[in-house]
């Protein structure tokens, strides 16, 4: 069983500092409820819509913000998943997520793959497609925002293994419906648990729309958030995996023959 924080927020996307002072706080709440990780939306460490910005907050995925991030996970003794702009080719950085447990070390760095709007201007689009990490016997995976909008990039994970996808986010208005429908159907037709965190208020024009959401492989909805900054706190059973893909059997069900056939056409 895993216990985890979804933070929705901050309300305000400030500088860096600040930024990181939100995480922090959110950190030490999410390890005062009892949790093990917090999940933090997309590009929580430097805000999301900032131009150019972007660019200039850049980092290696060991450079500043990491080590900031290891203080924090080794302070409140739990992991972080945070989100920042990870150096990139030719000054256009990857739009990435790491996760960094209690001890400091990190365990996963996963970049975008599929690129969105505005996205496309300003980020390079990561090449590696599933990427996992084990957490308290828990297999995991990575996505970030778009990424779920595809359903193979969830049943990759599916067939890699995965048993908890883990999807910071910077969904906006009026999309809201990619976190209450498209979202529960990528957890239910690749049966796995999907934890969906978004982020919430304005930013540059830009609204947030909340609504952070832990769905089970069978949709039971463990979680979900309004559109107000919040910490959900929310249990995961791994083993539920295993029982309700015995009983919702797409998985085995599918005509792999049949896909592999008319791939080219």
């Amino acid at each position: 069983m895993v216990t985890v924080g979804m933070f929705q927020g901050p309300q305000v996307s400030g500088t860096v500092a600040e930024n990181l002072t939100a995480i922090e706080a959110a950190a030490r709440r999410a390890a005062a409820a009892g949790c093990q990780m917090v999940v933090t939306p997309e590009m929580s460490a430097t805000g999301y819509n900032i131009g150019t910005q972007i660019a200039e907050r850049a980092e290696p995925a060991d450079g500043p913000i990491f080590r900031a991030v290891q203080e924090i996970a080794r302070e409140t003794g739990i992991a972080v998943v945070y989100g920042y702009p990870e150096s990139g080719p030719a000054g256009k950085p990857y739009n990435s997520v790491q996760v960094v447990d209690a001890t400091g070390t990190s365990l996963a760095n996963y970049r975008k793959t599929h690129l969105y709007g505005f996205d496309r201007e300003f980020f390079t689009p990561g090449s590696h497609w599933v990427t996992q990490f084990e957490f308290a016997g828990t297999t995991c995976g990575l996505l970030i925002c778009y990424d779920i909008e595809f359903p193979e990039n969830a049943r990759a994970h599916a067939d890699a293994g995965t048993q908890w996808l883990i999807v910071p986010t910077g969904l906006m208005e009026p999309w809201g419906f990619v976190a209450t429908h498209m979202v529960p159907a990528r957890a239910y037709e690749s049966q796995l648990f999907v934890s969906y965190v978004n982020r919430t208020g304005f930013e540059n024009g830009l609204e947030y729309c909340g609504l952070s959401c832990t769905i089970a492989p069978d949709t039971t909805e463990l979680s979900r958030g309004g559109r107000t900054e919040d910490l959900l706190v929310t249990h995961i059973d791994p083993s539920a995996v295993a029982v309700s893909r015995a009983v919702n059997t797409h998985l085995s069900d599918r005509r792999r023959d049949l896909y592999q056939e008319n791939q080219t056409r």
